[in-house]
């Protein structure tokens, strides 16, 4: 791609509010593409050098409005996880947010894009960045995927998401 990598790519369709799902296909597994494409919107992040079903895979979940990482990728932020929150304190750190950031938590664990969530929570796009951000320091995880498992954990996953 001559002026935008697929990351970088991948940002600029969210950032422009496009609702179709992202799914990253890339020979990068490190910590910072992961972070920039989860960070940036991306529903998936799949590897080239995996096996060719994951992609098949991969691109099916998008489609239907999940999430989908090449298990390598699931590793990497299974490992980045802090101790506390693979130890099942998923529920003492969420005790920190506020009943809004919860409430984003759920929606981000439930995959929803910045955009999808702006738009159900009926606040700009922007707003719910700060709220990302915040809840991403207050846990201390990465990246969206790490505070998707969070709320997966604290069950914070709305059940009509």
């Amino acid at each position: 791609m001559p002026r935008l990598d697929g990351v970088d790519a991948a940002a600029e369709l969210t950032r422009i509010g496009l609702a179709t799902p992202v799914l990253v296909l890339t020979t990068f597994a490190d910590d910072a593409s992961i972070t920039r494409a989860l960070g940036g919107g991306a529903a998936g992040f799949v590897l080239k050098t995996g096996d060719p079903q994951e992609i098949i895979t991969g691109v099916r979940a998008v489609a239907t409005g999940g999430a989908y990482l090449s298990p390598l990728v699931t590793r990497r932020v299974l490992d980045g996880l802090p101790t506390t929150l693979r130890a099942g304190g998923a529920q003492v750190q969420v005790a920190a947010l506020t009943d809004r950031e919860r409430e984003v938590l759920g929606l981000i664990g439930a995959g929803l894009s910045n955009a999808e969530i702006g738009h159900g929570l009926h606040v700009v796009e922007g707003t719910v960045k700060i709220y990302v951000s915040t809840i991403l320091g207050r846990l201390g995880v990465r990246n969206r995927v790490q505070a998707a498992i969070v709320a997966h954990d604290a069950g914070l996953i709305p059940p009509d998401a």
